[in-house]
């Protein structure tokens, strides 16, 4: 498993990978949601290839490579159903969580893909947000009024996570017969083909993404599936311990925050009105956890 740091915020993860170091941040905002599914919450991604990384990254507009592994992201996690989408309404056709989930890599020592799912995944299963409470109004006026939570006030909520999707990638050499698993940028340069194959803990196959190269047969395929969840397993096991290790940390600081709390009153929680129609009255609320709120 690839050393990874969570943030004391619970806000993102940083994973080193080899030469390679890939950051995720999860910024929750509370929003309106679509008009076609008033009970879901959006989950948006982006990847950013930073100029420092490798030479051949340019600033500005993202690449083809960074729109690959983009697509990739939303395939194995929101189009999946990773993602209890429903599990981040507020308030039915009014207000809902939006994350924002923007990956930035910063040094490309090879496998991007899989470095940036794993570090995504990570980032999600550590992330927190904060918790909500709706309190109708009166029967004429129409308003709901919800309150976000302060961490002194209530415990941040985890994300509802219906699977965990993992990305293990896998380089072609010898007309497919050799393969390299988790290959640097030099193996990746000299493959034949590269294949990035998603699975799952209930070795369930969520998403195949295969580069240009040599055609591969259906029994090469079944083989690559085979080693992607042998390998997803030992990931992840190495993935839930370091988990274990950030919860203790933050049992740590939860216990210095309630002290806090005890000895200092805390400040009321924020809020905005809704209207039935799911306009706003007084101060819109838009959230930036873990930036310093």
């Amino acid at each position: 498993m690839p050393p990874v740091q969570f943030s004391l915020d619970d806000s993102g993860a940083t994973l080193d990978m080899g030469q390679t170091k890939v950051m995720t941040v999860i910024t929750p905002t509370l929003t309106a949601p679509y008009e076609d599914r008033p009970n879901e919450g959006a989950v948006r991604f982006n990847v950013e290839y930073s100029p420092m990384a490798s030479p051949s990254f340019q600033a500005g507009r993202p690449g083809e490579a960074a729109i690959e592994v983009t697509r990739l992201l939303e395939r194995a996690f929101r189009d999946s159903r990773a993602i209890d989408q429903e599990a981040l309404c507020v308030l039915a056709g009014h207000r809902v969580w939006s994350l924002s989930i923007d990956v930035h890599v910063l040094d490309n020592g090879g496998n991007l893909a899989d470095a940036c799912m794993l570090c995504t995944l990570a980032a999600l299963m550590a992330f927190r947000r904060p918790d909500t409470e709706v309190a109708a109004g009166g029967a004429e006026s129409g308003r709901a009024r919800v309150t976000v939570l302060s961490p002194s006030a209530r415990e941040p909520v985890p994300l509802s996570l219906h699977h965990l999707p993992l990305g293990i990638s896998f380089a072609f050499f010898e007309d497919g017969e050799l393969l390299v698993v988790d290959p640097d940028s030099t193996e990746e340069a000299a493959a034949a083909g590269l294949m990035t194959v998603v699975v799952n803990t209930h070795s369930d196959v969520c998403t195949v993404r295969k580069t240009s190269g040599i055609g591969i047969s259906m029994t090469q395929v079944h083989r690559v599936v085979r080693l992607a969840n042998s390998r997803a397993g030992q990931v992840m096991d190495g993935l839930k311990a370091a988990l274990q290790r950030h919860d203790t940390s933050r049992v740590a600081a939860r216990v210095r925050r309630h002290t806090r709390a005890a000895q200092e009153p805390g400040a009321p929680g924020r809020s905005v009105t809704v209207l039935a129609s799911g306009a706003i009255t007084g101060d819109s609320l838009c959230i930036d956890w873990g930036r310093g709120k």
